[in-house]
Parts: structure tokens; C-alpha cells; sequence
């Protein structure tokens, strides 16, 4: 079962104050000696009641004395630093809450001008019931909504782009054994062209010496290799020289 709160206010009644005084009295006293004992430091505590003739100190009378003399010999400026009383302890509560209340109604704001934002993107138009602060609250949150996009475009202009992590794919190798083919046919075929030239050469060779020897009207026994065996003239067989 979950605790009420309890709610910050004079007791009025005298019975349920005296009870509340020693109840709580109890746990404060057993705060400083935990605060005390946990984190080993100087802590006393003074309690002034109605209902006690004395006031109750804890640790001790001498205890208080000792972190009471340590206090004093502080500087003045260092004493106040931290020093809080009803009042201004109030007043750092209101403080905090009503800056928690702004900061919250902000909040509440631009949720409710984002929402009216998209509902107006949706339907295309601005309604004409509009107020005026509505309109420069929107103006400002789509101003700011801008500017936080051109502020995360140029962000990302200045990281460097990151490479493709798909690999090229890399050229054909060509083997060696294409290669020793393409060079044995590329000699093969020069080495047939000079034995093609030297075969043509020492086959011009006799009919040089053929022809020559015709012109000087020599006896020719020794036939051509391109001619007929069967004529006398060497000639190929042609009716325009007969």
C-alpha cells in the first residue's frame, strides 16, 4: 500500500502535532546518524519543543560544541555560503518550481504548434481562425525547424563520404599461355612471310637467268617453274603470243 503524500501545512490540531513532532524528531535523528556514519563527517543537531523543557542535542553536548567551534572559526562569507532558513528555503522551492512550470509550458507550446503544423500540412491551407500568436508561434517553430535541417545538411556536407562497399570487379588476367600462343603465331607468321619472300626470291632466281639467257639466244633445256613442260618457249600456254 502506497503512502499519501503529506500535505505541507500547519497541524492544527494538538494531539496529531505532538505526535507528528515525535515521530519525525525520531527519523531526523536517525538521518544525521546515518549521514554521519556513511559518509564520516561532522554533523550535530539542536531540537528546540514546546512538549521538552531542555532541548534534545545528539550527539552529545560536547559533540555539538566541537562542530559548533569548528563552524565559528570559518570565515563569515564561507558561514552564510550555505546557510538557509525557513524563508529562503521557501522562496529557492518557489524558485525551482516556477522555473519547472516554464519550462514545461514551452514544451507544451511546440508540441501543440507541431501538431498544428502537420494538421496544416495535411490539409494544404491555413484555417482562417487562426490567431495572430498562434501564427508567430508557428512562424517560429517552422524558422527553427529550418534551421535545424540546413544545420544537419551541413553536417553531413563535411563528414566524408563513405566508399562503396561493393568491390570492383577487376580486369581479366590474361594467361601465359595466351600470351606464349599469341607470340609462337605472331613469329610463326613472320617466320612463314620470310619463308614465303625466300622461296619467291630463289624461285625468280633461274627465271632471271631463263630470261636472260633468251635474250641472248641461248639453247634453254631447263623448263620454268610456272610454264608448261610440253612448250618449247618456256612461256605460259597463251594464244596472243603465237
Amino acid at each position: 500500500m502506497t503512502r499519501k503524500k503529506v500535505k505541507l501545512a500547519f497541524i492544527v490540531n494538538d494531539s496529531a502535532r505532538k505526535a507528528t513532532f515525535k515521530k519525525r524528531k525520531k527519523g531526523l535523528l536517525k538521518k544525521v546518524d546515518e549521514l554521519s556514519t556513511l559518509c564520516g563527517i561532522d554533523a550535530c543537531a539542536i531540537i528546540y519543543s514546546p512538549y521538552d523543557p531542555q532541548p534534545e542535542v545528539w550527539p552529545s553536548p560536547l559533540g555539538v560544541q566541537q562542530v559548533l567551534s569548528k563552524f565559528r572559526r570559518m570565515p563569515e562569507m564561507e558561514q552564510s555560503k550555505k546557510m538557509v532558513n525557513q524563508e529562503s528555503f521557501l522562496r529557492q522551492r518557489i524558485a525551482k518550481a516556477t522555473e519547472q512550470l516554464k519550462k514545461q509550458t514551452k514544451e507544451n507550446r511546440e508540441k501543440e504548434m507541431t501538431q498544428l503544423m502537420f494538421q496544416y500540412l495535411g490539409e494544404g491551407n491555413i484555417m482562417h481562425n487562426v490567431s495572430m500568436l498562434d501564427l508567430n508561434d508557428l512562424a517560429y517553430l517552422i524558422d527553427q525547424n529550418l534551421k535545424d535541417i540546413n544545420r544537419r545538411i551541413e553536417l553531413l556536407s563535411r563528414e566524408p563520404q563513405p566508399q562503396s562497399q561493393t568491390p570492383m570487379p577487376a580486369p581479366p588476367l590474361v594467361k601465359d599461355e595466351v600470351v606464349a600462343n599469341v607470340q609462337d603465331e605472331g613469329q610463326g607468321s613472320h617466320a612463314q612471310q620470310g619463308l614465303n619472300m625466300n622461296m619467291n626470291i630463289d624461285s625468280m632466281q633461274p627465271k632471271e637467268n631463263w630470261f636472260l639467257n633468251l635474250m641472248n639466244g641461248a639453247n634453254v633445256d631447263q623448263p620454268h617453274a610456272f610454264g608448261d613442260a610440253n612448250q618449247q618457249s618456256g612461256f605460259w600456254p597463251n594464244t596472243f603470243f603465237h
